[in-house]
C-alpha cells in the first residue's frame, strides 16, 4: 500500500506542476515492479476491504492514464501483475531485452485488479488477453513488442539512452497539441465512431483558436466574457433580450399542472 500511496502523490504532483512535460517510471534496482506483495494479502481484510484497496489502485492507474503529461514507462527486469498493469496505463514504454513480462495471478487464484484485465483488452484484444491471463505465462519483451502492449525493446545498456531520446523527441512537440492529442485518442477509443469524430473536430477548433490561425467572424473575441464579468451593455442586452422572450411569450402550463386541471 506504501508504494501505491507514494505513486499516487508523485501523480497528483506532476498533474498540478506547469514545469513537467514528460513523466519517466522507472524501477529502483533490477525490477520494473513485481506489484503486489502476495504474501501480505492475508493483512488485507474482509472482502470490502479487499475491494477499496482494488479501487484505490484502480484509481492510481487512471490518474496515471488521465495525466495531461507524456508518460514513460522504462522498463528493465520484471514487469509482472500491478507493474505490467502500470505500465499498460502509460502513453510509451520502452523495455530492455531481458525484461519479463506476464499476468500470473491465475496461479495463487486471484484475479488482476488495477487494468490486467480491462485495459490490456483495449490493447490487445480479448483472445490474447485471456490467454495471457488465463495461462498466466511469463513472455520476454519481443512478445509484448509484437503483440503492440510495448512500444520498443532495445539492448539492455541502452535503456536510459533510447528514453532520453525518446523524451528529447516528445519535447520537440507543441505541447498543447500533444495534450489535445492524448485527450482524444483517450476518449476516442472509448466511444463510437461519430462521438469521437466530435471529439476530433472540437480539438482542430481548438488548434486553431490557440495558435491564433482562427479567426472566427460570428464570434465576438471573447467580449461576453468580459461584459458578464464588467456586466456591461452587451450583457445586459443579451440577458434582457432572453428574459423578455420568455416574459413576453405564450403561458407555459407543466404537465402536471395540466393534469390537476
Amino acid at each position: 500500500m506504501a508504494l501505491s500511496d507514494e505513486l499516487i502523490r508523485a501523480i497528483d504532483h506532476v498533474q498540478k506542476s506547469t514545469d513537467v512535460k514528460v513523466l519517466v517510471i522507472q524501477g529502483a534496482g533490477e525490477t520494473f515492479c513485481a506489484g503486489d506483495d502476495i504474501t501480505e494479502m492475508h493483512t488485507w481484510g474482509d472482502a470490502n476491504a479487499v475491494m477499496r484497496r482494488v479501487r484505490l489502485y484502480q484509481t492510481m492507474a487512471n490518474a496515471l492514464e488521465e495525466l495531461d503529461k507524456v508518460t514513460v514507462a522504462a522498463v528493465d527486469g520484471f514487469a509482472v501483475g500491478g507493474g505490467l498493469e502500470i505500465t499498460m496505463a502509460c502513453d510509451f514504454v520502452v523495455a530492455t531485452r531481458r525484461a519479463v513480462w506476464g499476468m500470473p495471478e491465475v496461479d495463487v487464484g486471484i484475479t488482476p485488479g488495477w487494468g490486467g484485465t480491462t485495459r490490456m483488452a483495449r490493447l490487445i484484444g480479448r483472445r490474447m488477453t485471456k490467454e495471457v491471463n488465463l495461462l498466466g505465462a511469463l513472455h520476454p519483451a519481443a512478445r509484448a513488442v509484437q503483440l503492440g502492449l510495448w512500444n520498443r525493446a532495445v539492448p539492455d545498456e541502452r535503456l536510459e539512452a533510447e528514453v532520453d531520446a525518446l523524451v528529447e523527441v516528445l519535447l520537440s512537440k507543441n505541447q498543447q497539441a500533444v495534450r489535445q492529442l492524448k485527450f482524444v485518442i483517450n476518449r476516442g477509443v472509448e466511444a463510437d465512431l461519430y462521438t469521437a469524430q466530435g471529439f476530433e473536430t472540437l480539438s482542430a477548433g481548438l488548434t486553431g483558436a490557440v495558435n491564433g490561425a482562427w479567426h472566427v467572424p460570428d464570434a465576438d473575441g471573447g467580449q461576453g466574457i468580459l461584459a458578464f464579468t464588467d456586466k456591461s451593455s452587451l450583457w445586459q442586452q443579451r440577458r434582457g433580450l432572453a428574459e423578455e422572450f420568455w416574459s413576453d411569450g405564450p403561458d407555459l402550463v407543466s404537465p402536471g399542472a395540466a393534469e390537476q386541471s
